[in-house]
């Protein structure tokens, strides 16, 4: 009977502990959060105030003062926890914050230059300069290929096939290493640049999906269509970062083709109303600009299987950009131009 009424006070006491609810409420005068933010937190347990004394607050996961301010905060979803001891019962608490960009996207737009032929049955997916050689990744499945291209004289120099499981996505080249990205096979291949047979393959995280690759000469940047860029280790192809794209006031989604210029990220985004380019730091994911492209597919030839602007390559040598879709039959030389 003892050993009962044990057993009923333990279970008692147990479910007395769960009733207790941590909540962190966050006081400040921006109704939107920005790196020029201060927050001040308060703490409650089931409506009643808390000392601040008592508790422990982390941001991310560091411990912070209950007063601090934003101006070190990456951008994005961040999260607030707080911990409290009464009576020996440890009470946690956890709430998030968005934190947006201080600053308003510049606007620009653009000047044509030159346009080159583009296989019109070519769903691009990747685009990059490498040694005055176009090369070009494109997708759907039992399609999907890797083309080196002489653009200026409209030749394929050489064209290799995927197997039709994958369906090939973003492309890069790093150390001297063509990189290929699939979409939902979370598988890559490594290729040489100048041949293009395939030199060895790799696998990325399970729950990341591939779309858009870039790199800086250091490191591999990944999109995988929602609002995170990835850095990536390009010897391991392990994830060593994140950061989120955001402007003043949201994230962007669906960040897709990627090209990495003097810093600057050069992004579309996949299923946009608009044919627009975004320029991200790559520091932060903080947009400094949007380029709107508005006209351009309008140059292309119309059919059924036409799809959105998705293609960007920079050409150091010319200081051009050159432009296409995903089934556009050409490419466009552009040059960017601030409103």
């Amino acid at each position: 009977m003892k050993r009962l009424l044990l057993i009923i006070i333990f279970f008692y006491s147990c479910d007395q502990k769960t009733r207790y609810s941590l909540n962190i409420d966050i006081i400040s005068n921006d109704k939107i959060y920005t790196n020029n933010s201060e927050i001040n937190l308060k703490s409650t347990i089931d409506g009643l105030t808390i000392d601040n004394e008592k508790i422990t607050y982390y941001y991310n996961d560091k411990e912070t003062n209950r007063r601090f301010s934003l101006d070190n905060s990456k951008l994005g979803t961040n999260t607030i926890k707080a911990r409290v001891n009464i009576d020996g019962l440890t009470i946690t608490g956890k709430k998030s914050i968005e934190v947006y960009s201080n600053i308003t996207p510049k606007l620009y737009s653009y000047e044509i230059i030159n346009e080159f032929p583009h296989d019109i049955t070519s769903y691009t997916q990747g685009l990059e300069f490498y040694n005055g050689v176009l090369y070009e990744s494109t997708g759907l499945n039992g399609y999907s290929t890797i083309n080196k291209i002489d653009l200026l004289n409209d030749k394929v120099l050489e064209k290799k096939y995927l197997e039709n499981k994958y369906f090939g996505e973003g492309l890069t080249i790093i150390n001297d290493n063509l990189i290929q990205l699939t979409w939902k096979n979370k598988i890559g291949f490594i290729y040489d640049p100048n041949t293009l047979d395939l030199k060895n393959s790799f696998n990325y995280d399970k729950n990341t999906e591939g779309w858009g690759l870039a790199n800086d000469g250091e490191f591999l940047y990944l999109s995988d269509g929602s609002s995170k860029i990835r850095v990536i280790n390009p010897e391991s192809f392990k994830e060593i970062d994140f950061f989120e794209v955001v402007t003043n006031n949201r994230k962007i989604k669906n960040i897709n083709e990627l090209e990495i210029v003097d810093n600057i990220i050069y992004a579309n985004t996949y299923q946009s109303n608009k044919d627009v380019v975004l320029k991200i730091d790559k520091n932060n994911g903080k947009v400094l600009g949007l380029i709107n492209f508005d006209g351009l597919r309008d140059k292309v030839k119309k059919h059924p299987e036409l799809d959105v602007l998705n293609g960007i390559a920079y050409n150091k040598s010319r200081n051009t950009f050159f432009i296409t879709g995903k089934k556009w039959n050409k490419v466009f030389e552009v040059k960017i131009i601030k409103d």
